[in-house]
């Protein structure tokens, strides 16, 4: 991502949103990736693109700014696989069916996803047709850095491992 170190790069984001207004509880935004004003119109853009709505089954990451598209996963019948916090406790999966409508909002939470959901293990996952990623920063090439513990990617590397992504899933 050019001549600026991974960091900087992070570091910029964040000041910059913090200075413009734009960064939404959990606050401050530096550490993380960053929630923000306007993450519910993105979580619906995402939703409204023809990626979204093919897909049967998505992994989305358990942070706060992703937590609108946790929702949409689930209202629109999908199948939700989010990892634990750090992967601590492995995936979670949360079928909408077996959840009542009127609890997705507390359902995609951290404490509701383990409440609703069931701990599986990735073998027993199924194959995964769409990767959501929270980001702190994206190049205009797709390449992302996300908050620089590396989840995502171990995430990401867990379900190839067992067969749970195939090569053409869109992140």
């Amino acid at each position: 991502m050019g001549g600026v170190s991974r960091e900087e790069l992070r570091y910029r984001v964040w000041r910059a949103m913090e200075e413009a207004g734009v960064a939404d509880f959990p606050r401050p935004v530096y550490g993380r990736i960053p929630n923000f004003v306007g993450a519910s119109e993105a979580a619906a853009r995402l939703a409204s693109s023809e990626v979204f709505r093919r897909a049967r089954v998505v992994k989305v990451n358990p942070d706060a700014p992703q937590r609108p598209v946790r929702e949409l996963v689930l209202r629109s019948g999908k199948l939700l696989v989010m990892p634990s916090p750090r992967i601590s406790r492995g995936f979670l999966l949360l079928d909408p069916s077996r959840i009542p409508s009127w609890l997705y909002p507390s359902a995609v939470t951290i404490q509701g996803a383990f409440r609703y959901g069931t701990p599986v293990h990735p073998e027993e996952l199924p194959e995964v047709d769409l990767v959501v990623a929270g980001s702190t920063v994206v190049s205009i090439y797709g390449e992302r850095l996300g908050k620089g513990e590396g989840y995502s990617e171990l995430e990401y590397g867990i379900l190839a491992e067992y067969g749970k992504l195939g090569p053409g899933v869109p992140v």
